[in-house]
């Protein structure tokens, strides 16, 4: 039995930086798929939180034997002239990301998957394609 559902996506309020986070959202989403992933969530929200993107890597049954969910965290910004997009992800964000994940698993039988934190940290500048970096077990 599949026990994960369809994927859904949901309209995030705001303005400007909500824009740019959707557009950092649906390139990651190309990204993601480019490398093999199945997206199973966007935007998931729970009681204990948000995961940007849940995905399902089936290339690494070969590696392991299972099967890998992949919660993703996708951080976007106009400039890494200070510091990298990734960097936004700190221990406060991981931990909820934990709780996230814990109860997203929870909910469904799992038991032969495992389960990985994967960053994508994109950079969209004025005019230039965008940079786009995908960091599968960040956490």
């Amino acid at each position: 039995m599949w026990p994960f559902g369809r994927a859904r996506e949901e309209e995030s309020p705001g303005g400007d930086s909500a824009d740019l986070g959707r557009r950092g959202e649906k390139l990651a989403q190309a990204a993601l798929r480019k490398q093999g992933l199945r997206i199973l969530a966007r935007n998931y929200r729970c009681p204990a939180g948000e995961a940007d993107l849940i995905a399902l890597d089936i290339a690494t049954r070969k590696e392991t034997g299972a099967e890998t969910i992949a919660f993703v965290e996708v951080k976007t910004r106009t400039s890494d002239r200070y510091t990298p997009p990734e960097s936004a992800v700190n221990a406060d964000k991981r931990r909820r990301m934990r709780k996230v994940a814990d109860y997203y698993l929870s909910l469904r039988r799992v038991e032969a998957f495992r389960v990985r934190f994967d960053i994508v940290s994109i950079v969209i500048r004025d005019g230039q394609t965008p940079e786009i970096r995908y960091i599968p077990g960040a956490f």
